[in-house]
């Protein structure tokens, strides 16, 4: 099932027993399990009936105990698991359980159990455990420009944004196939237009950096050969040349999914002096390290959207430490 499906399904009134969100891509997880939290927790005690756990530091008994309990003054509760399996690949009680857990939440009937996993092996007794009733809602990166043009289409839609002849293609062409940064390019240029006009190409020109004239890859150089020094100093002169924080972290998103998909044994496309850099740069973290690094870019992002106290540049400086490291 893909996202759009999930809306549909919601939209009809069809709530299932389990999810499974799974893919790389943050934003339409986070988008499929808002859509869910919206229709699940519809009144009531909210803070009782609402449970998220981390794979990572919860059990199997607690991911059983959570799904069997039964609403508090509500129709429906709702379990979040994250990550069932542990980063580290240690431990596979939790990602276990969930066999049980999916059958559970069938049975009880009140209890929406979702989880969200950037990454799944599909041959896996607990991913196959997510089939009728239960589905997966596959959340992976747009693999062409149709997909992303779609996204655009619909995200502007969403925002009540009308494009003019041309204008959504140099969107995509300027800020590239990161669906977080075109979302907030999309907000910006909502607040540059007037009642019910179409952004123009001459608007996104002006409106929008060209990512490409910046020097985003002297950063991720810099990061990705493990230099937090040089790191600073290339964001530093980034940001004082007026790039917008979300154009860095979707070019640190683009990066660091291009390093995974090569720790992961795939290919990248490009020159051969940037593959080879590329794998060089790959070879320096584990495949739990890589995710763990796009979700500090995720956690960082919603700290920017207003979920933390720091300001956007020690946010992002505290980011790129940590990336380098």
């Amino acid at each position: 099932m893909t996202p759009d499906e999930l809306r549909a399904e919601i939209a009809d009134g069809r709530l299932r027993p389990a999810y499974l969100l799974a893919g790389e891509e943050a934003l339409l997880r986070d988008d499929a399990l808002a859509a869910l939290r919206g229709a699940v927790l519809t009144g009531g005690a909210v803070d009782f009936n609402f449970d998220r756990l981390e794979g990572d530091a919860t059990t199997p008994g607690a991911v059983l105990d959570a799904v069997r309990t039964l609403p508090v003054m509500a129709e429906r509760r709702l379990v979040v698991l994250r990550e069932p399996e542990n980063r580290r690949g240690t431990a596979r009680g939790v990602a276990d359980a969930l066999i049980e857990a999916v059958s559970a939440s069938a049975d009880v009937g009140s209890t929406v159990l979702v989880v969200m996993a950037a990454k799944v092996d599909r041959r896996a007794r607990w991913v196959k455990a997510f089939s009728e009733p239960a589905v997966e809602v596959r959340c992976d990166p747009p693999r062409g420009k149709r997909e992303v043009v779609a996204f655009v289409r619909r995200e502007a839609e969403r925002q009540g944004v009308a494009f003019g002849r041309g204008a959504a293609e140099m969107l995509i062409e300027r800020t590239g196939p990161q669906l977080l940064m075109l979302r907030q390019e999309i907000a910006k240029l909502a607040l540059m237009t007037e009642g019910d006009a179409a952004v123009s190409e001459s608007q996104v020109a002006s409106g929008i950096s060209d990512l490409a004239e910046e020097p985003i890859w002297d950063l991720t150089d810099a990061i990705g050969s493990g230099n937090p020094a040089h790191a600073l100093v290339v964001l530093g002169k980034l940001l004082r040349s007026g790039a917008a924080p979300p154009l860095v972290l979707g070019a640190l998103v683009s990066h660091f999914r291009r390093l995974l998909r090569l720790s992961a044994g795939g290919s990248v496309s490009g020159p051969p002096f940037v593959v080879k850099k590329l794998e060089s740069q790959a070879r320096r973290y584990s495949q739990g390290r890589l995710l763990s690094c796009l979700d500090a870019i995720h956690q960082t992002d919603l700290s920017l959207k207003g979920a933390g106290a720091l300001r956007p540049e020690m946010a992002l400086e505290r980011l790129v430490l940590g990336l380098s490291g």
